[in-house]
C-alpha cells in the first residue's frame, strides 16, 4: 500500500520510467550505438556525446535541480517537498522529451557547435533526470550560499573545460550569438 506521504516519490519514479519509455517510442537509442556504456564520457565533439551515463552536460542537469528547488520554494507553505519534486521532475522530463525531438536536435546542429549531436540515448536522458533530482536534493539540504557556489562553480568549470554550460546552452539555443559560437569552436 502506498502511503499518502510516499505518493509523490512513487509518482516521481513513474515519471522517470514513463519518460524512458516515451523516448524509446520516439526512436531514441537505449544506449550508445557504439555498443557499450561508459560511466563517464568526457569528450564533447564526438558522436558519443550524450550517449553514456554521465558527460560534461550532466552538471547542467544538476543545476536544473538547484534552480527548480529555488523556483518552487515560494510554494513551500502549500506544497510538500515531495510534490515540489514532482513538479520539478515533470519539467525536467518534458525537457528531455522536447530536447530529443527532431526539431530541437536540428536546432542544436544549426546554431551551436554541436554538429555531431544526434540526440541523447535513453540511458543518458534517464541519468540527466536523476542528476536534476540529485541537484534538487542538494538544494534542499545545503545553505543557499552553497547552492549558489555550486551553480557558479559548475558554470565556470564547464565554460573553461568545454566552452559550454547551462547559460551558454540556453543563449545559443534561444538567441544564437556568432561571437559565442566562434569562441566555443576555438576560432
Amino acid at each position: 500500500m502506498i502511503s499518502r506521504a510516499s505518493l509523490p516519490y512513487w509518482i516521481t519514479a513513474a515519471l522517470v520510467l514513463a519518460t524512458a519509455v516515451t523516448l524509446l517510442a520516439m526512436g531514441r537509442v537505449p544506449i550508445c550505438t557504439c555498443g557499450y556504456v561508459k560511466l563517464w564520457h568526457g569528450q564533447t565533439m564526438t558522436s558519443e556525446s550524450s550517449q553514456h551515463i554521465f558527460d560534461w552536460y550532466s552538471p547542467s542537469h544538476l543545476l536544473h535541480g538547484l534552480i527548480f528547488y529555488a523556483a518552487l520554494t515560494p510554494f513551500a507553505a502549500r506544497l510538500s517537498i515531495g510534490w515540489r519534486l514532482v513538479i520539478a521532475t515533470i519539467v525536467e522530463c518534458a525537457w528531455e522529451i522536447l530536447e530529443n525531438t527532431d526539431a530541437i536536435i536540428q536546432r542544436y546542429r544549426e546554431v551551436t557547435i554541436s554538429l555531431d549531436y544526434f540526440g541523447d540515448s535513453v540511458i543518458n536522458s534517464t541519468f540527466d533526470i536523476l542528476s536534476m533530482i540529485f541537484g534538487f536534493w542538494l538544494a534542499l539540504r545545503l545553505p543557499v550560499w552553497a547552492s549558489v557556489a555550486i551553480l557558479i562553480g559548475f558554470e565556470l568549470l564547464t565554460a573553461y573545460v568545454i566552452r559550454d554550460g547551462l547559460t551558454l546552452n540556453v543563449i545559443m539555443l534561444l538567441y544564437p550569438i556568432e561571437s559565442i559560437m566562434e569562441w566555443q569552436g576555438g576560432i
